[in-house]
């Protein structure tokens, strides 16, 4: 993340909590913005949510792919960044390519995307249920879907936290759920949400 963007964050959250909503609307929703997370104190303290392996991380790089024949028409989209889109309900992907790609919330919690050209996804996945709530300098990621109180960041193992895999903190999350294989690994946070200012779609596709 730019420092610039750093303190603007730390600046704005103030005395925001962890997984307490910004009830301010004083701006209209960005049409296609980042996610970074706020827990004060913790290691995943304003780091950015990742697009990788059809889940979603705070330390891991974005994973992207573009066909060969747009890349050499000079056409395939930066694909550095995970850029979301929608929070009215449905969220997805800043793709081009066609169909786009959606984003869910497994029966576990875990987040994922669907793949490109599909709209597959685990049984019982809930594709909607998300919101924003916008204040003037950043918004608020919400998701109410299957008992949801807010979202976790859950570590890879309870030796070596980093990487952390994202989930919905849904009712009955259990200990085999997550990847370290223990809730206690699992850190609460606000998902804020940042405008995203680049021209065209962020990647032709996330994998």
């Amino acid at each position: 993340m730019k420092s610039s963007t750093a303190a603007l964050l730390l600046a704005s959250i103030g005395s925001l909590t962890s997984a307490s909503p910004v009830k301010s609307r004083q701006t209209t929703e960005p049409s296609a913005f980042t996610i970074v997370a706020a827990r004060s104190g913790s290691p995943i303290h304003l780091q950015t949510v990742q697009a990788s392996g059809r889940a979603f991380w705070i330390g891991k790089e974005t994973t992207t792919y573009c066909p060969p024949e747009v890349d050499a028409e000079g056409s395939c989209p930066p694909g550095t960044q995970t850029v979301f889109e929608g929070g009215e309900s449905t969220l997805s992907l800043d793709v081009s390519v066609p169909g786009g790609q959606q984003v869910y919330v497994e029966p576990t919690g875990a987040l994922g995307f669907t793949q490109a050209h599909s709209s597959v996804s685990p049984a019982g996945s809930v594709f909607e249920g998300f919101s924003i709530n916008q204040g003037p300098s950043f918004g608020s990621l919400g998701f109410s879907g299957l008992g949801a109180t807010g979202f976790l960041a859950c570590a890879a193992s309870s030796s070596s936290p980093f990487p952390y895999k994202i989930f919905a903190d849904v009712a009955g999350l259990k200990d085999a759920d997550t990847p370290s294989g223990s809730v206690n690994d699992c850190i609460g946070f606000d998902a804020l949400t940042e405008e995203y200012t680049g021209e065209g779609a962020a990647a032709w596709q996330y994998i």
